[in-house]
């Protein structure tokens, strides 16, 4: 034959569609995807299968893994040792297989990702619940077919009675598709199955009280059930799993302990990315990791720093490690040979359907081999009823086939009842065989009427399922394993901040930063202070408040505008950092301050919204109250909060309970006292009305604005811009109506200079003074003794050598006094330090929320 003759010339593009299309059906269908019946993809059938024919059974002794895979590889699976092996080693696995199918000695692998040993090395045998997957195998109940040399026979599909495709899932990377199932729990799925078996009507929701959720095999939490529905609804969905860990109180530090980890999550490099991600500095507060995992189970044990809060440390690696990861589910299995698409109920139904046709099947094999016996026994009966005549005509036969022939013409038998009579062993001619040959015909025939009612009585057939079932979840059944939380599957924001105490600085030029509130020290009257803020020249501290970590602060500004911030999205700076410009947080106008704020602990709390009121006080003395629930809805770009007169700007924000009485405090040292029913309630967007008359000398201002709830308790206290302050009883302030001038409250003097502050406070306050070249100095109130309304007070804070101002004034809870040190470049105080923790209190916060503010 000439070359040319041999080339045969075709269409390159019509060839590579058709090579393509045939080698991705042969990844789909023979390779890569589970079969919906038995849940099984080719390469665990035939391995299930050779270990069957091996007779590596669970009663057996272990084989060595090398010939259960060269049993595989010779008859039935024509591809390479690696992926027999492989696949027998995961279904030895019980971090891999909910329900493990195969028995493995020896080293099989680990959690931590470790390869197993050679299967030269290792051994294995099927485990009873395995073996279960081929009961009635040999009943003709499934179809067989040619290996791939064509000279022995495999199942198409094992007849098996667990729900092997929803209770041990699946994984597998088709060609142009893919699948990823979750494992479920036995005994709920069959609980599952027992129900579409009662009723199969019954819909998603109806099942899903069943099964609940998937259940894996290294157990934590599922996170959240709405991925889990879309799942079971549509066949695809995110499942979001957690590990399950708890935090351990030990006298140094706290330690967070992992005992159960994500499914498919590798122990090892979780352990090593967490370390990664403390060497790298993005997670602070871990001190140490270490995996102190033994025979008796997981642990992973992380050491938090004793200045850390456990549970935001924990939050963040849930956030950030696989200790929370997601399980995106794609049921997609062959149907009839075909890759689809399936739902929980489609899972279900096409199992329950294979369970059918398995026991018809089955039935059908046990009916005709009971009506083969008992035709056999009819001619045994026959012929121990005439065993004499039986005998005579075998001692004249010549032969075995003519004395086969002389029966079936004497006694009107068939050829295999005589072949049975001729081929009867002598005992059976004792009394005994042939009562027993009786007795065993009768249980035939009870045997037969039971196999044909099966075949023609579907509730009968339903039966048989659900036992069967039924009896599998008896003898394998179990707890569940993964913990259900019903809770969002989305981190909330405040999981990643512990509810720390917090100063909020706020400088005149408009910088903005929270600094832990254990930075700070008080010290005795008189000190001189210590530097609490590097700033512009032509800058200043002018607002400081305290606050924790998850408070919702109310901004407002000058220009009558409020806006809505949590702390914790506030930028952390420390003492002597400047902060951040406002403006970067908040869309504030370019000619815009806030002057204002309040902290309220929950803006959700509808009863509390309700119940309380925000008062506005401006600097021309105008005063609005208005319910909180107004300002309850947060908006990126703000709202407005109050109409403000040209003129005019807001200088002081309160939260009030509505039986407030109200104090306002001018420049020039008078201050106005009056219960706060004077004020009706106005709509958001409202002006106000007048809360005290200004002098007219043009400089006069309202300084502040306080709201006493405790007159018996609380004093006044006012500081003037010189460092002079003192504290006054609320009585001697006497009660008028709004609007008046009010009286005197400090008698100012070009000594004291103008009143700069007023606050309500207690023995148990501090108060936290920075001037204007950002000196800070902490004082405590009980160190200034009460006086009269009308004195000039103490000096609290020593501004003569600086030839400084205070800029803002600050009251917080005191705590115990301890020794303390002076840090490196402050200035020495005359008295001993305090560093004392402060905490604010509820009802600075919530209750009657005495915001203080400049």
């Amino acid at each position: 034959m000439q070359e040319q003759d041999r080339i045969i010339k075709i269409n390159i593009e019509e060839e590579m569609k058709s090579s393509y299309i045939d080698y991705s059906m042969s990844v789909i269908v023979a390779r890569a995807l589970p079969d919906v019946r038995d849940g099984f993809k080719p390469v665990h059938r035939r391995i299930l299968y050779g270990m069957m024919e091996l007779g590596n059974t669970s009663d057996k002794p272990y084989k060595k893994s090398a010939r259960i895979v060269g049993e595989v590889l010779g008859k039935y699976h024509p591809h390479g040792d690696s992926s027999v092996y492989g696949a027998l080693v995961r279904m030895a696995q019980d971090w891999a297989m909910r329900y493990p199918l195969v028995d493995g000695q020896g080293n099989f692998g680990s959690v931590d990702g470790d390869s197993p040993a050679a299967m030269r090395y290792t051994e294995a045998r099927l485990k009873k619940i395995g073996e279960d997957m081929m009961q009635d195998l040999y009943k003709e109940t499934v179809d067989f077919q040619n290996n791939f040399d064509d000279t022995l026979q495999e199942p198409v599909v094992m007849p098996t009675r667990i729900p092997n495709l929803l209770v041990n899932g699946a994984s597998g990377i088709a060609v142009g598709m893919a699948t990823n199932m979750p494992t479920h729990n036995l005994s709920e799925v069959i609980d599952a199955c027992v129900a579409y078996i009662d009723n199969n009507e019954i819909d998603i929701d109806g099942l899903m009280q069943y099964i609940k959720a998937p259940d894996f095999p290294t157990g934590g939490y599922i996170y959240g059930i709405s991925g889990v529905r879309d799942a079971y609804e549509t066949g695809r969905g995110r499942v979001i799993m957690r590990a399950k860990a708890e935090i351990e109180s030990h006298p140094t530090h706290d330690k967070i302990v992992v005992n159960e980890i994500p499914y498919n999550v590798n122990k090892k490099e979780l352990i090593e990315s967490i370390a990664s991600l403390v060497n790298e500095k993005k997670i602070d507060g871990i001190s140490y990791v270490n995996d102190e995992s033994d025979r008796e189970g997981m642990r992973i044990v992380i050491d938090v720093k004793r200045d850390a809060n456990a549970s935001v440390v924990l939050n963040k690696l849930f956030k950030m490690t696989a200790l929370q990861t997601s399980f995106g589910v794609n049921n997609i299995a062959l149907v009839h040979g075909r890759p689809k698409l399936l739902n929980l109920k489609d899972l279900i139904q096409l199992f329950v359907e294979h369970r059918h046709e398995v026991i018809i099947r089955r039935t059908q094999y046990d009916l005709r081999k009971a009506k083969e016996r008992a035709h056999i026994l009819e001619g045994l009966i026959i012929a121990s009823d005439n065993i004499d005549e039986v005998i005579r005509i075998i001692r004249a036969a010549k032969t075995p086939n003519e004395a086969i022939t002389n029966l079936m013409e004497r006694f009107q038998l068939s050829e295999v009842q005589a072949r049975a009579i001729v081929e009867m062993r002598l005992r059976q001619l004792t009394g005994l065989m042939q009562d027993q040959l009786h007795a065993e015909y009768e249980d035939l025939m009870k045997q037969i009427a039971y196999f044909e009612e099966i075949l023609v009585n579907e509730e009968l057939c339903k039966k048989v399922i659900k036992d069967e079932l039924i009896e599998v979840k008896e003898k394998y059944g179990d707890k569940r394993r993964s913990e259900i939380v019903y809770a969002s599957e989305e981190f909330n924001p405040e999981d990643f901040y512990a509810d720390d105490e917090m100063v909020i600085t706020i400088s005149h030029l408009g910088y903005i930063k929270r600094t832990p509130l254990s930075e700070f020290r008080a010290q005795n009257r008189g000190g001189v202070g210590s530097k609490g803020s590097e700033t512009r020249d032509e800058d200043f501290i002018e607002h400081i408040y305290p606050a924790t970590m998850h408070n919702t602060m109310l901004f407002f500004t000058q220009k009558g505008k409020c806006y809505w911030l949590k702390v914790y999205e506030i930028p952390e700076g420390n003492k002597t950092s400047k902060g951040r410009a406002i403006q970067n947080l908040l869309n504030i106008d370019a000619d815009d301050v806030v002057t204002a704020y309040l902290r309220v602990k929950n803006l959700n709390d509808t009863e509390f919204i309700n119940s309380h009121y925000v008062l506005f006080c401006t600097k021309n003395g105008v005063i609005k109250k208005t319910l909180l629930e107004q300002y309850s809805r947060p908006r990126q770009n703000g709202v407005n909060a109050i109409t403000i007169r040209e003129d005019d700007r807001v200088i002081e924000v309160r939260m009030t309970n509505g039986n407030n009485e109200i104090v306002i405090a001018n420049r020039n040292g008078r201050a106005i006292r009056f219960h706060e029913s004077a004020v009706r309630e106005m709509g958001r967007t409202a002006t106000g009305v007048r809360g005290i008359t200004l002098d007219e000398d043009g400089q006069d201002e309202v300084i502040g604005m306080i709201c006493i709830k405790d007159p018996l308790k609380e004093t006044i206290m006012v500081v003037s811009e010189n460092g002079y302050g003192k504290r006054s009883d609320i009585e001697d302030y006497r009660k008028t109506n709004r609007g008046g001038k009010g009286v005197k409250t400090l008698n100012i003097t070009d000594k004291t200079g103008k009143l700069v502050a007023i606050k309500s406070v207690t023995d148990e306050n501090d108060l936290m003074i920075i001037n204007k070249s950002g000196i800070t100095i902490r004082l405590k109130v009980a160190d200034v003794r009460i006086m009269g309304r009308a004195t000039q007070g103490v000096r609290l804070i020593d501004l003569e050598k600086r030839n400084d101002q205070i800029g803002s004034v600050c009251k917080v809870t005191s705590e115990t006094e301890e020794e303390g040190s002076v840090a490196e470049g402050e200035e020495t105080a005359p008295a001993s330090d305090i560093t004392p923790d402060i905490v604010p209190s509820d009802d600075m916060i919530q209750e009657t929320d005495e915001t203080d503010k400049n």
